[in-house]
């Protein structure tokens, strides 16, 4: 307090008023909701594990579960490493960078659900489809996109890829100012290749903030909800179907009242899956960040 610390709470005080409100006290209530039945109208019961109990014994759940698993899995296999080739390409690019720049990350300015209606169109899957219509130059036959079971979560991952990279580019962008050219002139004159120079040089340098943008994807794709929704609404047959969709289904598609106990419990449970996951891999990589 002698050192200023009452004055820099009071400034904190309205933040942390707020803060506590609309972050906070949703979620005590969900965690208390999760332990009811309640449709928010009448009364709530309290029905103890029941509604975890309920989420585990539904088949959907599990399904859900493996699909978001899926999407995860394919996420990271193409959304992880493409952003970052991408901006060490643009980083080698003497003219036009700015313009490279921009074209990146024009998908992150449109609108998340214009830029899915606008790919739902694309992945029309007649033969005069866009898409479908650019394979047939190479004589390719139409693809089914989202309307097939086999490929609508890949159809999914390739929109969801396209729409978040342009935002990581920037931070790698960023990220490679840091690293400085002695180290790229050094490893120059010791021979190495330009793969050699990106292995042994580009990505320690880059090593801490990787794992940043690993953690941070892999929590959005656990959390994975508008690509499902507005594509295919979990279809076909429940083969898009992820945990928050399936929240979303819980909560709202009953127009009598939905199970909002149910609900709120597989949000804690994503939840907490999604803290001790964090935690244990903020354990496990802040030494290999450092070294």
């Amino acid at each position: 307090m002698q050192r200023g610390g009452l004055t820099t709470l009071l400034f904190l005080l309205p933040l942390l008023i707020i803060f506590g409100v609309f972050s906070w006290t949703p979620i005590v209530e969900s965690v208390i909701m999760s332990f009811q039945k309640t449709n928010l109208v009448t009364a709530p019961v309290f029905v103890g594990w029941d509604n975890f109990v309920a989420v585990f014994r539904d088949p959907v759940f599990w399904v859900a579960l493996r699909n978001t698993g899926y999407f995860a899995a394919l996420a990271l296999l193409f959304g992880y490493p493409i952003p970052l080739v991408a901006a060490v390409l643009m980083s080698e690019v003497r003219r036009m960078k700015g313009l490279y720049s921009v074209l990146a990350y024009l998908p992150v300015v449109i609108p998340p659900v214009v830029s899915v209606l606008l790919w739902k169109i694309f992945y029309d899957a007649g033969p005069t489809g866009v898409f479908n219509t650019i394979l047939s130059w190479v004589g390719i036959p139409p693809q089914p996109w989202i309307q097939d079971a086999a490929t609508a979560m890949p159809s999914l991952v390739l929109q969801a890829t396209w729409a978040g990279a342009g935002g990581t580019i920037i931070i790698y962008l960023a990220a490679l100012t840091s690293v400085s050219p002695d180290l790229y002139d050094a490893a120059e004159v010791d021979g190495a290749s330009i793969w050699g120079k990106i292995w042994h040089v580009t990505l320690p340098q880059l090593r801490g903030i990787l794992f940043i943008t690993l953690i941070l994807q892999i929590i959005a794709t656990a959390q994975v909800f508008l690509q499902p929704f507005l594509f295919t609404g979990g279809g076909p047959v429940n083969s898009t179907t992820t945990i928050l969709l399936l929240i979303y289904q819980y909560a709202f598609t009953n127009s009598l009242g939905g199970a909002y106990g149910q609900a709120t419990a597989l949000s804690i449970m994503l939840a907490a899956f999604l803290a001790v996951l964090s935690v244990v891999y903020f354990r496990l990589t802040s030494r290999w960040s450092d070294e």
